[in-house]
């Protein structure tokens, strides 16, 4: 799955990087380090770390990495 953060969204809460830490860590008190390709298996603890952020800063993709151009399979 792909993974963006508005990191201007972002205000450090660290719920992400508790529930996620694989994933999400914070890189001193504001600046969030992240994986934006997460492992599938991920799926389930991500989705509770995007749920819990309080300014709704991460969004997920599913990964398109095996559609061929132009969207087609």
């Amino acid at each position: 799955m792909r993974l963006v953060v508005d990191l201007n969204r972002c205000q450090g809460y660290a719920q992400c990087a508790f529930l996620s830490p694989d994933v999400f860590a914070m890189h001193g008190d504001e600046s969030l380090l992240y994986n934006p390709l997460a492992e599938e298996e991920r799926r389930e603890e991500v989705a509770r770390a995007v749920a819990a952020c309080p300014v709704q800063a991460i969004l997920v993709d599913a990964d398109t990495s095996d559609e061929a151009p132009g969207g087609a399979r």
